[in-house]
């Protein structure tokens, strides 16, 4: 079978989606080697486009961000948001807001915890989180996306959305 038949192409995309769910792929470079080793010779190009075509996307893990496929990345964020509810509802926390910036404030040694629960979850609205002891700042790009991230969030503390005024 010639690596370049629609046959080949579609082992090929199977064994990247298993590669990818056994191995922390941090780069498509590691991808090219690991295909190598099963026998697929492509280059770098290729491995872009199946990535696209497979709708894989890079997700944090503690290794750094690794290729997931979109199926695993739902249980993740399914995981990870259940995680995020279980710590805010347990936390007592207040929100603020300076600019695009919301900080969050808890109990001391909160806030590592609670920075990487966001990461994990399925808020994607942030540009990023940055944690202290007790003090985590989520940024945001724009009003918008801010105000989005804040009403899902205190609906996964458990409480109604803010009276818009």
């Amino acid at each position: 079978m010639s690596v370049l038949s629609p046959a080949a192409k579609r082992v090929r995309q199977q064994l990247i989606v298993e590669l990818v769910g056994q191995h922390a792929v941090h780069s498509q470079e590691e991808l090219v080697e690991l295909l190598a080793s099963h026998g697929f010779v492509v280059t770098q190009a290729t491995v872009s486009r199946d990535i696209t075509e497979l709708g894989l996307v890079k997700a944090p893990r503690p290794s750094g961000h690794v290729y997931v496929a979109p199926a695993a990345l739902g249980r993740d964020l399914a995981a990870g948001d259940a995680r995020l509810e279980r710590l805010v509802s347990s936390t007592a926390l207040t929100i603020g807001r300076s600019g695009l910036t919301l900080v969050l404030r808890g109990p001391t040694g909160s806030a590592q915890g609670l920075a990487q629960a966001i990461d994990e979850s399925s808020l994607r609205e942030q540009e990023g989180t940055l944690a202290g002891d007790d003090t985590v700042l989520v940024l945001f790009a724009d009003e918008e996306r801010l105000e989005r991230w804040r009403t899902r969030f205190r609906r996964l503390q458990g409480l109604p959305p803010e009276p818009t005024g």
